[in-house]
């Protein structure tokens, strides 16, 4: 009878840690939704930004160059 209570408290205490993270865990995944969700990556860049690449021209692409870049580069 003592063995038995003792590993329902034991098993009732792993439960409760466990709950205790995937709450705490929870809790974290929603304050960093949104503290980021505000956040726009694709603005305009303020300052000095300079532009890296330059766009193709598209009319001189054919589809092969497209399919031999994305099995080049797997873009």
């Amino acid at each position: 009878m003592k063995t038995s209570f003792s590993m329902l408290l034991h098993t009732l205490k792993v439960l409760l840690l466990f709950v205790s993270f995937t709450v705490l865990f929870y809790s974290g995944m929603v304050w960093l939704n949104q503290e980021f969700e505000g956040y726009h990556r694709y603005d305009e860049p303020k300052g000095t930004a300079i532009k890296v690449t330059t766009a193709e021209d598209p009319e001189e692409e054919t589809w092969f160059s497209r399919l031999m870049l994305f099995y080049l580069n797997g873009e």
